[in-house]
């Protein structure tokens, strides 16, 4: 656990945000979006998503999360009939999954629970905010066939076949995902192809984003706060991508918080590359909480959409920019009218 500033508190992380700036629908194509672009200097510039290309350098690395959102949510009832709603946090094995459950009373360890009147599980057991339960046949082709997405809860429509194609990036490959990366969903195959064109390069890590990262932080001073635990894997030849990267002069980008968190997590695993510290290969859970004063060891710039006031991905985002630069990109923001939050605008916090 990496010591944070105890003299942070929640209020040094807030904001007024207009309802009606909170975006409910995507935009007509990934490609529409607004991008902020903040310089070095911190200096703000309004433009489009597709400007994004012209903005990075020849041997820049994007990484990406490559997670894909699985329907995690089922609705059924206990074995004695009440009702219950259960959202898959994270896969264990096969069979057996920890969710959390809402229902009239908790249901305790042995309670048999029914989804669409077709499939069983039992919980085994309560592990603080989560259940345990097992399946009687594996998960995933359940959630398929049985489950809903799990749209953000500021996000007041069911999940309709749009949502399917567009909460979902174009890249996404690896189910598990309770939640979308969701500055990836800003890019399209022809714009991925235009970077390419370009000779920027890239590379993956995959983090399957839990529920937990839009739960509140409920303590005053964030250093009380207990960071909710995300699975994360970096590959051996993104690894090496930055690796070279770096030998070549260029500069690595993350694309998205999820990303960040994967990097920095194997980095504290990591040797040195340079003056830098380097990411190894590793799969491991991270309950990294990146705040102001963390130092990055592995990315140069990144590309987010803007975030949840009081929220740990608005304070690693602070910990990028700045309180203070973070404040103003945001006030900048809500003036110039940008959509916030998943299906919102983006913001590219570009290096020096």
């Amino acid at each position: 656990m990496l010591p944070i500033d105890p003299s942070l508190s929640i209020a040094d992380f807030d904001y007024d945000l207009p309802e009606d700036l909170i975006a409910q629908t995507p935009p007509a194509t990934r490609t529409d979006s607004r991008l902020l672009l903040m310089q070095h200097n911190g200096q703000l510039q309004d433009l489009n998503f597709s400007a994004l290309p012209d903005l990075l350098q020849p041997n820049d690395l994007l990484i990406f999360n490559d997670t894909k959102v699985i329907k995690a949510r089922l609705y059924g009832q206990k074995d004695s009939g009440g009702r219950v709603e259960a959202l898959i946090e994270r896969i264990l094995e096969p069979t057996r999954a920890l969710a959390h459950v809402r229902a009239s009373k908790s249901p305790r360890p042995g309670t048999t629970l029914i989804f669409d009147e077709a499939v069983a599980c039992t919980v085994v057991a309560r592990h603080d905010d989560l259940f345990e339960l097992q399946f009687d046949t594996d998960i995933l082709p359940v959630l398929d066939k049985h489950g809903n997405l799990p749209l953000p809860p500021y996000i007041k429509h069911s999940a309709d076949q749009q949502d399917e194609t567009r909460y979902q990036t174009v890249y996404a490959r690896h189910p598990g995902g309770a939640a979308a990366p969701t500055a990836g969903l800003h890019f399209d195959a022809a714009l991925l192809q235009r970077l390419q064109d370009k000779g920027i390069n890239t590379a993956w890590v995959t983090l399957h984003v839990g529920a937990g990262t839009f739960q509140p932080v409920r303590v005053e001073k964030i250093s009380e706060h207990i960071m909710h635990a995300e699975w994360y894997t970096v590959p051996e030849n993104t690894v090496a991508a930055i690796a070279a990267t770096r030998e070549r002069g260029g500069r690595v980008i993350a694309v998205g918080t999820t990303s960040v968190r994967a990097l920095e997590s194997a980095a504290q695993q990591g040797g040195t590359l340079g003056e830098l510290r380097c990411p190894v290969a590793h799969s491991a859970d991270t309950q990294l909480f990146i705040t102001p004063g963390y130092t990055f060891r592995v990315i140069d710039g990144l590309i987010t959409n803007f975030h949840l006031p009081q929220s740990t991905l608005l304070m690693l985002v602070s910990a990028l920019t700045g309180r203070e630069r973070m404040r103003e990109a945001y006030r900048h923001a809500i003036e110039a009218r940008y959509r916030f939050f998943s299906y919102g605008d983006a913001m590219f916090i570009a290096p020096a």
